[in-house]
């Protein structure tokens, strides 16, 4: 009897198996936990027309926008798990949101299987050309002569784009103002009228305002000198330890099989590596980053780390 069923359940595993590795029999639901435009939006579609026209299958985008991406992480991880409903998030639902919110609908560590990485974009320190700083090292020395006196501007509280500023002024011993916006597009607006003297935002919103001469690029801020903006230095080479670049992935209800997390991740690598997307990522400043599932946990146990003491220096809470 014992040989009887071990012989079952071998027989159901390995069609189970086979099944996975057959990825997609059904529509596909990608969950973006975003609004349509926002930039997990952009690249979900990108690789739901590279993977629909491939596999002959629908994927289809949905967005669910609200509470800083936890609402649509959250329909991911509640998802069934059977491959027809995967998510493309960020950091901020998949990591930084712990620190900042009391209580998550899901736990991103038990709740959620990891797939890939999809895309990085530095992120862009700029300041208003009246600041008269030419440099990173002008500015620190400018915010440590003039604690509280200046104003930087994000995209609201909890994100990356105040983390960055935030970590900047704790690693430089000094103080800023916070002036949280709706929108980067809104940050630049403010920036360019001086009613913020800096940001440190997505590089695609900063570099286009350059040429209204309003707007300095300073640094960027990856760990070494982006492929996409080579004449721009990073934060690291005036003394400042902070890396802030934008990251999205792909995630699955926690109970999806290995089998599948393996098939989806390799379609999905094969698609945002695809040279069509390639020069269509080029052209937003992303750069494709494809990895393993543990080396995706490692990037979000990073950020964690890297964030923890500045959230905390900072007392930034949303509930």
């Amino acid at each position: 009897m014992n040989r009887l069923v071990a012989a079952v359940l071998a027989l159901l595993f390995g069609t189970f198996a086979a099944f996975a590795q057959e990825w997609p029999t059904k529509s596909v639901r990608i969950i973006v936990p975003f609004a349509a435009g926002a930039t997990p939006d952009v690249v979900a579609r990108m690789i739901s027309d590279y993977l629909q026209t491939k596999l002959g299958q629908t994927f289809i985008v949905e967005n669910k926008p609200g509470a800083s991406g936890n609402t649509g992480t959250d329909a991911v991880a509640k998802a069934v798990p059977d491959g027809a409903t995967i998510g493309v998030s960020i950091g901020g639902p998949l990591a930084i949101n712990t620190l900042l919110f009391s209580k998550l609908p899901y736990d991103p560590k038990k709740d959620l299987a990891l797939i890939t990485m999809l895309v990085t974009q530095p992120s862009a320190l700029a300041v208003n050309t009246s600041l008269g700083v030419n440099t990173t090292t002008e500015l620190l020395n400018l915010i440590k002569r003039n604690p509280g006196k200046y104003n930087y501007g994000s995209i609201g509280t909890g994100s990356l784009s105040q983390l960055a500023m935030e970590a900047i002024a704790l690693k430089s011993g000094t103080r800023l103002v916070h002036v949280p916006y709706a929108s980067s597009p809104q940050a630049m607006t403010a920036l360019i009228r001086n009613d913020v003297q800096m940001v440190c935002l997505p590089a695609i919103s900063v570099v286009p305002q350059l040429s209204s001469g309003k707007v300095k690029l300073l640094a960027v801020t990856t760990a070494q000198r982006s492929a996409l903006l080579p004449g721009v230095p990073t934060l690291k080479e005036a003394g400042v330890d902070v890396e802030a670049d934008a990251w999205m992935g792909v995630v699955a209800p926690a109970a999806v099989p290995q089998a599948m997390i393996g098939r989806i991740g390799g379609l999905v690598g094969e698609a945002i590596t695809s040279r069509a997307i390639r020069q269509k990522l080029t052209a937003q400043l992303m750069e494709p980053i494809p990895d393993t599932p543990a080396e995706f946990r490692a990037r979000i146990d990073a950020d964690i780390a890297r964030w923890t003491p500045v959230i905390q220096a900072a007392k930034i809470k949303i509930n």
